[in-house]
């Protein structure tokens, strides 16, 4: 018996896991799936879903994230992007975007960025 669990915990070492950033979706109706998203991630998650797709679709931050190169750019899409694209959006007039929505936004993405990474 202690040689299966033995067996068992040698293969849970083996496959590090952590929550996969998932999507949901296809062509312009892609989107992230939250269900995985820490309970703050999810608030966030809750006006980014809202305000981001006033202007362009989900599937553009999608891509975004996923890929690490903005789709219209071609830009690398990291810490430094996010940051740049959330005082972008902020400061256009049509966003109605305020200070704490950005930062919630922004720091949606950063964490977003980071699960990517882990796949």
């Amino acid at each position: 018996m202690k040689i299966v669990w033995a067996f068992l915990l040698v293969l849970l070492m083996a496959f590090p896991c952590h929550a996969a950033l998932k999507t949901i979706g296809k062509s312009d109706k892609l989107t992230f799936d939250p269900t995985n998203f820490p309970p703050q991630m999810k608030s966030d998650w809750q006006i980014m879903k809202v305000k981001c797709v006033k202007c362009h679709t989900m599937e553009r931050t999608v891509v975004s994230i996923t890929t690490g190169v903005a789709p219209i750019s071609g830009q690398p899409f990291d810490r430094g992007a996010t940051r740049a694209y959330g005082v972008k959006m902020m400061r256009k007039p049509d966003s109605n975007m305020n200070k704490q929505e950005v930062k919630a936004c922004v720091d949606l993405m950063n964490w977003m960025l980071e699960e990517s990474a882990k796949q």
